[in-house]
């Protein structure tokens, strides 16, 4: 199944669990009035998130979209940080001001978190250039939905990434909807790693719903991009299960599709895979999935506990005041 081993494996099904529950609580504590704003949830895309994550070291940086939260634990950011972020303590990653759809994390190297869509691509582009001038050999991975590939930045950073060979991996992550519009109604090609190709660049599709898949692609293009090679595009198909946000009515989509989509869950199927190879039991996956209950019960409890921002601190790293100059006299200082 994978060249690197059953406990590899059993790490991958635990990060795709914790990612499942943190998202499933995060929806349970929204509607119980303890999360604010607008909330996206990534159930559905986990082995999305949680494979290609397998590619990048420390030093990579990372963009994501506002469905982050499953890339931020999947980067390493604690998830009673995350969890506190959420509720807008001032013990979040954040500190509170990012909230659902900003999280940000410079010493996970993870900047955000971004809700304009499509509005990480330019700043990839950026954090990659930057590399390159100061000969650090390093990926930067920028994740996006099927919607992004629409707006003027997809072609922009795409351009400019190949123009100047940057190690951008760029990463879509293709749900067929790009809010509550179907992706054959906004494109007229639909096979996104083509119109990547028109960029002279590696692109090619992957399955979405499988981590394993989504590990060796990533991996392979990874190296390739931190020889030097310039950018590469995987998209990266996959099916999120929940609405696009918790106020979304959903009335864009058969449920007899959702439905269809389901029996292709990435923790149900990868599990199955492990059970018959013997690696894990049904038994063991319980007590698995038990210990990730209580990790989140335990990030709800940091969280509640947490503090607000004092109101003396609002201003700070949001506006700062002129430094005041000399006084001139006759046009001289």
């Amino acid at each position: 199944m994978n060249p690197t081993g059953d406990e590899h494996g059993l790490r991958l099904l635990h990060k795709m669990l914790r990612i499942r529950r943190f998202e499933e609580k995060c929806a349970e504590l929204y509607s119980a009035g303890k999360i604010r704003g607008f909330l996206h949830l990534y159930i559905g895309e986990e082995s999305v998130a949680v494979g290609a994550m397998q590619a990048l070291t420390r030093d990579d940086a990372v963009m994501a979209t506002y469905r982050e939260h499953g890339h931020a634990l999947a980067r390493g950011i604690p998830m009673d940080r995350l969890m506190a972020e959420m509720y807008g303590k001032h013990e979040g990653c954040s500190h509170g001001r990012g909230g659902s759809m900003h999280v940000f994390d410079a010493t996970a190297r993870f900047y955000g978190g971004h809700a304009i869509v499509g509005g990480g691509l330019p700043l990839a582009v950026g954090l990659a250039l930057a590399d390159v001038m100061q000969h650090r050999p390093r990926v930067t991975a920028c994740f996006f939905g099927d919607g992004a590939v629409a707006e003027g930045e997809f072609h922009e950073s795409m351009n400019l990434a190949a123009l100047w060979k940057l190690p951008v991996l760029f990463l879509c992550e293709n749900n067929l909807y790009a809010m509550g519009t179907r992706l054959e109604r906004a494109q007229s090609q639909i096979d996104l790693a083509l119109k990547a190709r028109s960029y002279q660049m590696p692109a090619e599709p992957v399955d979405g719903m499988d981590v394993i898949a989504v590990e060796a692609a990533t991996k392979r293009v990874a190296e390739a991009v931190r020889r030097g090679e310039g950018p590469a595009f995987l998209e990266l198909r996959t099916y999120r299960f929940r609405a696009h946000s918790m106020f979304d009515p959903e009335l864009y989509r058969d449920k007899a599709e959702v439905e269809l989509w389901k029996q292709r869950d990435p923790i149900m199927t990868f599990t199955a895979r492990l059970e018959e190879r013997g690696v894990t039991t049904p038994e063991m996956v319980a007590a698995l999935d038990a210990s990730v209950a209580d990790e989140v019960e335990r990030a709800v409890q940091f969280a509640e506990a947490g503090t607000w921002e004092p109101v003396e601190h609002l201003l700070r790293d949001v506006y700062t005041p002129a430094v005041p100059q000399p006084a001139r006299v006759n046009g001289a200082a």
